[in-house]
């Protein structure tokens, strides 16, 4: 990937990011004293929603499973501003039912969210919209000898979650996101399908308010 390439993809993020941080001291204004920020470990597990036809064969992604990690700015009660990550995670890729390959992939998005209900609410379902990349690394053929390259997959990704008080400070959750996900696959440097993943990732976690 260019170093051109990599500033756009820096920008697309640092823009929402930057207007969420414009409107938050306002918001934090009229909102009044309270927890802003909440941080949650979680664990997902991943499953690719589509099988992409690469080099004329029809292929198979495994889903897998990885630690996850998200930091929330609560602008409002009911507004917040989520910015998530996954530990790389690994997929066999077969085709025919023989492995053809496989690829590490590491999802990271930035996220608007709404919350319902109040504070005080037991129960505080959520949902969001957001801008994600996919990078792609550690790509391998079977049997060896092709070089195989995946390039960063980029795209909306959309979450629906719940979010359960256990105190003022600890809550469990449990959500689920929906990533657009499309990059092209290349065999010895020339273009042979393209990986439209878009997966779904299904998890659980314990959050802290702060």
């Amino acid at each position: 990937m260019s170093p051109k390439q990599n500033i756009s993809r820096v920008t697309k993020l640092a823009i929402p990011a930057a207007l969420a941080l414009a409107i938050v001291p306002a918001a934090f204004a009229a909102d009044g004293a309270g927890k802003h920020v909440s941080v949650v470990g979680g664990y997902s597990m991943v499953e690719p929603t589509r099988n992409p036809e690469i080099a004329g064969a029809r292929t198979e992604f495994a889903g897998e499973g990885t630690p996850t990690l998200g930091v929330t700015w609560h602008a409002t009660d009911n507004i917040g501003v989520e910015a998530w990550g996954a530990d790389g995670y690994g997929q066999r890729v077969t085709s025919g039912g023989q492995k053809v390959g496989s690829v590490d992939a590491q999802p990271y998005s930035l996220s608007g969210q709404y919350r319902f209900g109040t504070v005080e609410s037991t129960v505080r379902p959520f949902v969001g919209l957001g801008y994600h990349q996919t990078n792609y690394n550690k790509e391998s053929a079977t049997p060896a000898g092709d070089r195989v390259g995946v390039e960063t997959a980029e795209g909306a990704v959309a979450t629906v979650g719940m979010d359960v008080n256990i105190s003022p400070t600890w809550f469990a959750r449990a959500d689920a996101r929906y990533f657009q996900s499309d990059s092209d696959v290349k065999i010895n440097g020339v273009k042979a399908g393209d990986a439209k993943l878009d997966p779904v990732m299904v998890g659980v976690g314990i959050g802290a308010r702060f």
